[in-house]
């Protein structure tokens, strides 16, 4: 008598709502997705296009493993930014600002604060006030963030020695960060490094040990 075995469905071959899902991730409901939002704005500033990216790729992720509906979980994460943009705790004007004075501190000129932001889904017309304002509140935040990157890197004026020998390098580097050739020549160029430095209203910094 020839016996018949019926064939075994493996993890792999049964449909993803059937399948093991040990160690991956949890589905993406509308109360997970909504609990994650509120966690990643407990850690991080952001804007409202960046949570979204954030929150699709659990809706991904789940559609993969658990074979949930991505449409349906866009429609959520849409919703969960609109909740939150409401309650004042998305705000990409805000966001923009303070992120751009955080960036300018850093020694981050206007073009690379500009692609920062738009990195994270900030529109070009809340950038470009962003900019406007730490115009505003910045003596000339061009030179202050070239002079503060030139600072740390150790570039030009901040050299102990070897300046000479460094200003086509130093040059170089200003301008790969973003900055105007005109700005990195008065830099690396300036016989005052202090009155630069009050200049951009910045306080003044060492010179390499």
């Amino acid at each position: 008598m020839r016996v018949m075995f019926a064939p075994v469905m493996t993890d792999d071959s049964a449909p993803p709502t059937q399948r093991k899902q040990r160690g991956g991730p949890r589905k993406a409901t509308p109360e997970r997705l909504e609990k994650a939002a509120w966690h990643y704005l407990e850690r991080y500033a952001t804007s409202a296009a960046n949570l979204r990216r954030v929150l699709l790729r659990r809706v991904q992720r789940s559609a993969q493993w658990h074979g949930t509906d991505p449409d349906e979980g866009a429609e959520a994460v849409n919703a969960i930014v609109a909740k939150l943009q409401r309650l004042g705790l998305l705000d990409d004007a805000a966001y923009a600002e303070g992120r751009a004075v955080t960036l300018h501190r850093a020694g981050h000129g206007a073009q690379a604060i500009r692609a920062r932001l738009w990195q994270k889904g900030v529109d070009a017309d809340t950038i470009e006030h962003a900019l406007e304002r730490l115009r505003e509140e910045a003596a000339d935040p061009e030179l202050g963030a070239a002079l503060r990157y030139a600072r740390k890197r150790k570039l030009g004026p901040y050299r102990a020695t070897g300046r000479d020998a460094n200003r086509e390098r130093d040059l170089a580097a200003l301008c790969r960060k973003g900055f105007g050739p005109e700005i990195a020549r008065t830099i690396v160029d300036t016989d005052d490094r202090a009155a630069l430095e009050a200049e951009a209203d910045i306080q003044p910094g060492p010179l390499e040990n």
